[in-house]
């Protein structure tokens, strides 16, 4: 004797949940394949209602294979490398992260984003490679539905151009992430620097310069070489900059932490203490500061005292 349609359809119901993809086609089947044959009546109804939905199953399994290309997002902020192909972006990422990829002096070496970590005093911040985006990325082409998709997730853009770059290839990128709608804190880095001559990075510094007005109204330009320690340097402060970011050393009983915790702009010490332990963030009564947001070092503070970058912390509780 079949099952009760009613409660087979609260089986269906709940053996369903959770499941995506290839694992919620084989369930649908399954189910399909419990159900008596009648041509009429509720069970014919859950029939079509199952079998309705493992069409719609196939279509998004091939939409989100299609369209999805997701970032795990790690670190403190999430940095996007965008420019044209053969801008120098996997240089500069295996540069900055000591991450082991692909590289090459030609187009399209890289064809998905490739996400990496950097430590930025002392600070672990995410930089995610988007594939070099060509004309008409916003309509699609070259994959760019996926690819904006990727980059509408991240908190900040460093344009990539090379220095020795005389197309109007980086111009083609701007254009086709403003078409994407996509507007972001930006600086530009102008790739491969011990590659140019002076004209040349005359020339691509003013052109980057406008290119970032247009943008984001803040014009900020970083010229980069990977066989230079002290302009990478450089680009990690200027990233660090793009993410709105400060970074706050915890202290106890005379000890500085090495690694600060990374904290919005205008944070409390309330907010830090939160943040080392929350127990701690119910029970601070207020700090002892030290840095540019205390009146003379090791200033008592209270709990809604403002800190700002570089402040030393030691979080006083009941």
């Amino acid at each position: 004797m079949p099952m009760p349609h009613r409660t087979f359809a609260e089986v269906a119901k709940r053996r369903l949940v959770g499941k995506e993809g290839s694992e919620r086609i084989a369930t649908i089947r399954a189910l399909l394949a419990e159900l008596p044959g009648y041509r009429n009546g509720p069970y014919a109804d859950l029939r079509k209602s199952l079998e309705g939905e493992l069409e719609r199953t196939r279509v998004r399994a091939k939409v989100v294979h299609r369209d999805s290309l997701q970032v795990r997002r790690e670190g403190a902020a999430q940095i996007a490398l965008v420019g044209p192909p053969n801008a120098g972006k996997s240089s500069l990422l295996q540069a900055l992260s000591d991450i082991q990829i692909k590289t090459g002096d030609y187009a399209f070496t890289t064809l998905r984003p490739v996400p990496a970590l950097t430590r930025i005093g002392g600070v672990l911040v995410q930089l995610v490679e988007i594939p070099g985006l060509i004309d008409g990325a916003h309509e699609d082409r070259g994959g760019g539905r996926a690819l904006f998709g990727v980059l509408r997730n991240a908190d900040a853009i460093v344009y990539c151009r090379a220095a020795n770059d005389s197309s109007d290839a980086f111009d083609v990128v701007r254009s086709e992430v403003a078409a994407a709608g996509i507007e972001k804190p930006s600086i530009v880095a102008l790739t491969k620097a011990d590659e140019a001559d002076d004209l040349d990075l005359a020339r691509t510094s003013v052109a980057g310069n406008a290119c970032v007005e247009e943008v984001t109204q803040a014009p900020v330009v970083v010229r980069v070489s990977v066989l230079d320690d002290q302009s990478l340097d450089s680009l990690r402060e200027a990233i660090w900059s793009l993410t709105g970011l400060i970074r706050v050393f915890p202290s106890r009983d005379g000890r500085t932490d090495e690694e600060p915790f990374a904290l919005p702009a205008g944070a409390t010490v309330a907010e830090l203490a939160d943040r080392v332990h929350h127990e701690l963030g119910a029970s601070a009564t207020g700090a002892l500061v030290w840095g540019a947001s205390a009146r003379f070092a090791g200033q008592r503070v209270g709990r809604g005292h403002v800190l700002v970058e570089g402040d030393v912390v030691e979080v006083l509780g009941r």
